[in-house]
């Protein structure tokens, strides 16, 4: 292979490698979308059980499995790396996200959940979920927080 084709051939790998982290799946979201935490914000100390009300604005809510445009359902990720980081970050970012303890599903349309989390820091995300669960073709997440509980 020439020198030529091998950088080629890297710029592409590179190219695709980067690409997820831009991109979700298939289903579009308006530009203005925006995902947010209304009670908590970065740095915030609070007391175990705890209340986190989600909030978005440019879509609706709706549940899980609803096909009907500008929708999603939230997810929220619990205590793992930001949302398209990571060793899953480029599955999850085109395939959907898992449901396990860091990722919590909300597919009813809930906005809000109470949590019990032990005393120390936690980090929490938002990701809104098409009626796949997978994220929309350029993302709809908050920033990651950190929260401590007393």
């Amino acid at each position: 292979m020439s020198i030529r084709a091998m950088i080629a051939a890297t710029a592409l790998v590179f190219a695709a490698s980067a690409a997820p982290a831009q991109q979700g799946g298939e289903t579009p979201a308006p530009e203005n979308a925006a995902v947010y935490f209304v009670n908590l914000g970065n740095g915030d100390t609070v007391s175990s059980p705890v209340t986190v009300v989600f909030g978005l604005s440019g879509m609706g809510v709706a549940p899980a499995g609803t096909e009907k445009e500008n929708t999603g359902h939230h997810h929220l990720l619990i205590d793992r790396p930001a949302f398209g980081k990571g060793e899953d970050g480029m599955e999850e970012m085109m395939y959907g996200l898992p449901s396990d303890e860091h990722h919590r599903h909300f597919g009813g349309g809930q906005t809000e959940v109470t949590l019990d989390l032990a005393p120390g820091p936690h980090t929490l995300q938002l990701v809104l979920g098409d009626a796949g669960h997978v994220p929309h073709s350029t993302p709809v997440m908050s920033e990651q927080i950190t929260i401590t509980v007393e």
